[in-house]
C-alpha cells in the first residue's frame, strides 16, 4: 500500500514540475511580447507628441466630446499615456515592479480591447493610432492585436511571481526613475524641435511630386473636394459644381473619399493661392530652384515669437530669387490679421489642414524644397538665422539635403537610454550583490 502511494507521488512530482516549468516559460514569453509592444507603442508616440494629440482629437471629435474637453488637458493626457506605456513596457522587460507593471498592463489592455472592438464596428476613425505613423493598422487588425495582448496580459498578471527578475529590488527604483526622466525629456525635446524619427510621407529626402504619382495600371482613389464657406454668420458646404459667388467667405477645404483605389504615399498636397485661387502645385514642385514653404496649419494659433526671423528668411529668399510661400488652412480674415500683426509680405496659399499637420509638427514650421524634393525641415524654435544664411544656398551647406540615417538616430537614443542603465546594473552586480554575498557567508 505504501509502495503504491510512493509510486503515485513519484509520477505526480515530475508532472507538476513540468507544468511549473511550462508556466514559467509561457509567462516570460508573454512578458517579453507584452513589454516589447508597450515599449514600441510608447516610444513612437513619445517622439511625436503632436501626432498622438491629433489622433486623440479625432477620437474626441468622433465621440462628440471636443466641446467640453480642454485642448491642453487632452495634450497632456496623450503625453502621460505614452510615458506610462513606455514605463510599463520597460518594467515588464526588466522584470521589476511586477505587481504594478502587470496590473497596469492588464488595465490598459483591458480598457483598449472593448474600445477597439467598438471602433472596429462603428469606424469613427480610420485607424487607432496605437503605433503612431510607424505602423498603421486597420481597426479590425488593432482589435485582433489587442485580443492576443489581452491573453498575454492575463497570463502575466496571474503568474507574475514567475517573471524572471534582471534587476535587484534595491536598485529597481533607480531604473524606474531614470526611465521616467528619460522618456519625459525625450518627449519635451521632440515637442520643442521635431520628432527625432519621421515616419510620415513628408520626410527629408522625399520628392513630393514622385510620391504623388500613380502607376499606369493602378486604379486611383476618387476624391470629392468640399469647400466650407460662410455668409452672414452661416456656414455651408459646397462642391466645385455648386461653388457660390464672391459674397461668400472661404473658411476651409476638406477632401472626401468617393471611391477607394490605389493611394500613393502623398495624395492630398495642393497649393491654391489665397488671392486668386490659382493652383500653383505643379509650378512649385517642378521648380528646379529653391523654395521655402512656411507651414502654419492654423495661422491664428501660430507662434509669432520668431516672426522677425521668418521675415528675414523671406527677405533673404527675395534677394536671391528663391520662392517663398506660406501655407495655411485658415480663412482669409485670419491671414490678414496675421499679416497686419507681423508685417508679413510673403504670399499665402490654402492647403488642407490635415496635410499641413502631417507635413511638419510645428506651427509654424519651415521646409526647404528643390525640384520638389524636401531638403530640410525646421521647427519654429530652430529656424536658420543670419549666421547660417551667409551666402546663396548653392554655396552653403544649408542648400544641400540634410543627411538623415534612421539607424544612427535610433542608436543615439538607445545609447542615451541604455548606457546609464548599464552603469547602474554594473554597480548592482559589482557592489550591491557582492555585499549581499559577503553577508550570507
Amino acid at each position: 500500500m505504501e509502495k503504491a502511494k510512493e509510486t503515485e507521488q513519484d509520477v505526480l512530482k515530475p508532472t507538476t514540475q513540468g507544468m511549473q516549468l511550462a508556466i514559467k516559460v509561457w509567462v516570460n514569453v508573454c512578458r517579453f511580447v507584452l513589454g516589447g509592444v508597450f515599449v514600441f507603442s510608447g516610444f513612437v508616440k513619445v517622439i511625436d507628441p503632436f501626432g498622438f494629440f491629433y489622433k486623440l482629437q479625432d477620437y474626441v471629435t468622433a465621440f462628440g466630446m471636443s466641446a467640453w474637453l480642454p485642448t491642453f488637458l487632452l495634450f497632456m493626457a496623450g503625453v502621460a499615456l505614452s510615458v506610462i506605456e513606455f514605463y510599463v513596457g520597460v518594467c515588464l522587460v526588466l522584470g521589476i515592479h511586477k505587481r504594478v507593471s502587470s496590473t497596469m498592463a492588464l488595465v490598459l489592455i483591458g480598457f483598449m480591447t472593448p474600445l477597439t472592438f467598438y471602433i472596429a464596428l462603428t469606424n469613427p476613425v480610420s485607424d487607432c493610432g496605437c503605433f503612431g505613423d510607424a505602423w498603421v493598422l486597420t481597426n479590425w487588425e488593432t482589435f485582433g492585436k489587442n485580443i492576443v495582448l489581452l491573453a498575454a496580459a492575463l497570463s502575466v498578471f496571474k503568474w507574475r511571481v514567475d517573471i524572471i527578475r534582471f534587476i535587484s529590488r534595491k536598485i529597481e527604483w533607480m531604473f524606474s526613475m531614470y526611465t521616467i526622466l528619460f522618456i519625459f525629456a525625450l518627449s519635451f525635446y521632440c515637442l520643442r524641435n521635431l520628432p527625432v524619427i519621421d515616419f510620415r510621407p513628408y520626410k527629408i529626402g522625399v520628392n513630393i511630386k514622385e510620391s504623388m504619382e500613380i502607376p499606369a495600371d493602378a486604379k486611383p482613389t476618387v476624391y470629392d473636394t468640399r469647400f466650407i464657406l460662410e455668409k452672414e454668420g452661416k456656414r455651408q458646404e459646397f462642391t466645385l459644381e455648386n461653388y457660390p459667388d464672391s459674397t461668400w467667405t472661404f473658411v476651409e477645404t476638406r477632401n472626401v473619399v468617393k471611391e477607394k483605389g490605389y493611394e500613393p504615399p502623398i495624395h492630398d498636397f495642393a497649393l491654391l493661392t489665397l488671392s486668386t485661387g490659382e493652383d500653383i502645385t505643379e509650378e512649385v514642385l517642378t521648380n528646379g530652384g529653391y523654395t521655402f514653404l512656411l507651414i502654419a496649419h492654423r495661422i491664428e494659433e501660430a507662434d509669432d515669437s520668431n516672426i522677425d526671423l521668418i521675415n528675414e528668411i523671406y527677405d533673404y529668399s527675395v534677394e536671391h530669387g528663391y520662392g517663398f510661400y506660406a501655407l495655411t488652412s485658415s480663412p482669409e480674415e485670419e491671414v490678414l490679421l496675421w499679416s497686419d500683426r507681423t508685417g508679413a509680405e510673403y504670399p499665402f496659399c490654402q492647403t488642407d489642414d490635415i496635410t499641413l499637420k502631417t507635413i511638419i509638427r510645428s506651427n509654424p514650421g519651415l521646409l526647404l524644397l528643390k525640384g520638389g524634393t524636401i531638403l530640410n525641415k525646421w521647427s519654429d524654435n530652430n529656424l536658420p538665422d543670419e549666421y547660417v544664411l551667409t551666402d546663396a544656398l548653392e554655396k552653403i551647406p544649408l542648400g544641400q539635403q540634410k543627411i538623415v540615417n534612421v539607424w544612427v538616430t535610433v542608436g543615439k537614443v538607445l545609447l542615451w537610454f541604455l548606457v546609464p542603465l548599464c552603469l547602474i546594473l554594473l554597480f548592482d552586480q559589482l557592489v550591491i550583490r557582492q555585499r549581499e554575498r559577503k553577508v550570507k557567508t
